[in-house]
């Protein structure tokens, strides 16, 4: 088995996210439905004997002593009581603050390039247990199937969406997930709804209208991706995404886009692409 492994670390989208109530702790209650994407961060690991976690690129404005990437990796070395060591490179192409999870996936796809690369053949189920610890969404990426998730995000049904091609946008602000749920104007009461109703029924993202109000940019950037088709902010921002009806489309739209902005056109993704790395 080779010293060395690259992988992809998808985006996710959440094609809707109702806050559904709050635990005496302080966590949100959710129901979301995940998507991944055929798009993301690169990710480059090799195996050191020494014990060393070394992140070997800069990441803006994230020391490695609070990557993600770093902390999962130092997780489960512990966890696992191994000696091995790894060098992990990072070619950063999600935009933090996004919504679109990249942080949780890089963490994910560590945990599963790990667990191959140091031998130690975890239950996805373990390594999912592990990922939480370090972030909501850590345990989908793990999980590494569309899904319809609740609780903090933790419970999974797996889901069964037809493919599609989708336009995100990035408006240009970075938001602080913890500012948005703790807003004191965020609805924390929506109705729970059925897995098989999520479709048919009327969703909606309860965090986009105070990601709105405190982010115009955002806001300008849904009314804009509205002339095309129906569009939503995914998590807590501050990207937006619309599924177009084919990828010449989706590039239409794309190259129309504002030069203030970017814009990508990405494809739905059936299965993470590690998701054989664990049982």
């Amino acid at each position: 088995m080779s010293d060395t492994l690259s992988a992809l670390a998808p985006a996710k989208l959440n094609l809707f996210l109702h806050v559904v109530g709050r635990r005496p702790d302080g966590y949100h209650l959710l129901q979301t439905a995940f998507r991944l994407l055929d798009w993301g961060d690169q990710l480059q690991f090799r195996r050191r004997d020494d014990g060393q976690i070394l992140r070997m690129t800069d990441v803006p404005g994230v020391p490695a002593e609070q990557d993600l990437v770093v902390r999962a990796a130092r997780r489960l070395q512990a966890a696992a009581e191994v000696s091995a060591g790894v060098e992990i490179h990072v070619d950063k192409v999600l935009p933090m603050g996004g919504g679109l999870g990249g942080g949780s996936s890089d963490a994910a796809t560590t945990l599963l390039a790990l667990n191959r690369l140091w031998r130690l053949d975890w239950p996805r189920a373990r390594l999912q247990a592990l990922g939480l610890e370090l972030g909501a969404d850590v345990p989908f990426f793990i999980f590494g199937r569309d899904a319809f998730a609740e609780g903090v995000g933790e419970t999974l049904t797996p889901m069964c969406l037809p493919p599609s091609w989708y336009v995100v946008i990035a408006p240009g602000a970075s938001v602080p997930t913890a500012e948005i749920f703790c807003a004191k104007e965020l609805t924390r009461s929506t109705e729970i709804i059925k897995m098989p109703d999520f479709a048919i029924h009327t969703t909606r993202n309860d965090l986009q209208p105070v990601v709105c109000h405190r982010y115009p940019q955002v806001a300008d950037a849904i009314d804009w991706l509205n002339h095309h088709a129906a569009a939503r902010m995914t998590g807590s921002g501050a990207c937006v995404f619309a599924s177009m009806e084919s990828e010449a489309q989706a590039r239409q739209v794309v190259a129309q886009c504002p030069e203030r902005w970017q814009a990508w056109a990405v494809s739905s993704l059936q299965r993470h692409p590690l998701y054989d790395w664990a049982v």
